[in-house]
């Protein structure tokens, strides 16, 4: 019993040294015109919701569905989103194409997530994706009316 568990601390340490070999020595490709591996298909869409679950705000989205609200919403999304994202004119625009991973195509296919996660989103960006954090530049109840437009058009 005591060999085999030498052979696995063993083992274990050889996966972590060819790994650590694989990404210091520049292996791993970031260029944003190929495919993405098996593993990053399978695993970075779960991996970003489940950091979204976890780490957006907790409290309900406190813009109401008005027509005003909905209204500045999507101005405030035609200015600033739409040109990644798309709108109804340009459903997927070069720009949101170009982008790796791509960004979403709101027309095509309407945030999923519930509006304290697309706050989040909005508000801090995706790292790695170009997706930029809104943060600085709107206030909490700006966000909040980009994600309640988001939701009421999903």
């Amino acid at each position: 019993m005591k060999f085999v568990s030498i052979g696995i601390l063993i083992i274990l340490g050889l996966v972590a040294v060819a790994v650590n070999v694989h990404l210091q020595f520049g292996f791993l490709s970031f260029r944003a015109d190929q495919s993405p591996s098996a593993f990053e298909k399978k695993y970075a869409m779960a991996v970003l919701d489940a950091s979204n679950e976890r780490h957006a705000p907790v409290s309900k989205n406190p813009i109401q569905p008005t027509e005003a609200n909905l209204l500045d919403g999507m101005k405030r999304y035609d200015a600033n989103c739409a040109g990644c994202h798309g709108d109804p004119g340009d459903p997927e625009p070069v720009s949101g194409r170009s982008f790796y991973p791509r960004a979403p195509q709101f027309v095509k296919t309407p945030p999923d997530m519930p509006t304290n996660q697309d706050f989040y989103v909005i508000k801090y960006g995706v790292r790695w994706t170009g997706m930029p954090a809104w943060g600085d530049r709107f206030r909490d109840d700006q966000i909040w009316g980009l994600a309640t437009f988001s939701f009421a058009n999903g």
